[in-house]
């Protein structure tokens, strides 16, 4: 039986690629999760950026607890069944008034997954509305398969290679996902998405988590992953482990080995060996 989604949801998730919203948490958790962030980012100096925008969950212990947090794994294990690692965390944040965007992509391009078994729990820690930059889902497109990308590395881009589809979005077919936040929404690794400039005053600030179930394998290299719930009877992935304390050397450690393995991966077949800022 479902945890969080009907069998109408489920099932319209594999014929759309998509599901939201799902309340994952509380307005004042989602604020408290800001809080977090924002006291990080100012003892540090600036937003993340960098290597640190990536496998955040091996950094921070509160990052850690939220791709844990039953309310979002129990919609994931909905999808792709009990026994779940999360591969990697992103942070997708435009400031206020940013020119940042994201070009149509499909996330799976270039990550060296062995199957499209993937969802993507995308929090958000503010309001998303429209005028945010929200994101846009072409519904159904996952069915298409992989699409032909071209990577452009243009500055205002937030994805790794600046990457887009190398065919045009049918006029009108993009659903704005617009959430509150504390909400999230889940798609397909396949499902082709992206979205536009903040034009509000305030951040829009999205937490990008991707589950996978453990029969999936990393094409690339030797990959590593985070056991958040279930059992891991394949053992594909190395097993990361959890922060005990922020920023402290044996998260910083995992957290190094981490990223190299994913730019190993993502940047394969170009020159770059650092992540975009």
């Amino acid at each position: 039986m479902p945890k969080v989604l009907s069998d109408t949801e489920v099932a319209r998730y594999r014929r759309d690629g998509f599901h939201f919203p799902v309340r994952a948490l509380s307005a004042a958790e989602a604020r408290a999760y800001r809080d977090r962030l924002e006291a990080q980012e100012r003892a540090m100096g600036g937003p993340l950026a960098g290597e640190m925008r990536h496998k955040v969950h091996l950094l921070f212990t509160w990052a850690n607890q939220l791709v844990r947090h039953p309310a979002i794994l129990d919609a994931v294990e909905d999808v792709i069944g009990p026994d779940i690692l999360c591969w990697s965390t992103t942070f997708f944040t435009k400031e206020a008034h940013s020119p940042s965007f994201v070009s149509w992509h499909q996330d799976a391009t270039y990550w060296g997954l062995s199957t499209d078994d993937v969802i993507t729990a995308w929090v958000a820690f503010a309001d998303a509305p429209v005028d945010s930059g929200a994101m846009k889902f072409w519904p159904g497109s996952h069915l298409k398969k992989q699409l032909e990308h071209r990577d452009t590395f243009a500055a205002d881009n937030l994805l790794t290679r600046g990457q887009e589809i190398a065919v045009d979005v049918p006029a009108g077919e993009g659903v704005d996902v617009v959430l509150r936040a504390g909400e999230m929404s889940l798609h397909h690794v396949l499902l082709v998405h992206g979205s536009g400039p903040n034009t509000t005053g305030d951040r829009r600030i999205g937490f990008a988590v991707r589950y996978i179930p453990p029969h999936v394998r990393q094409l690339k290299v030797r990959d590593s992953a985070m056991l958040v719930r279930g059992r891991d009877r394949h053992g594909n992935f190395d097993l990361e482990p959890e922060p005990r304390a922020d920023l402290d050397a044996a998260a910083l450690a995992a957290h190094r080995d981490a990223t190299e393995r994913s730019l190993k991966a993502l940047y394969s077949g170009t020159d770059r060996t650092q992540f975009r800022a």
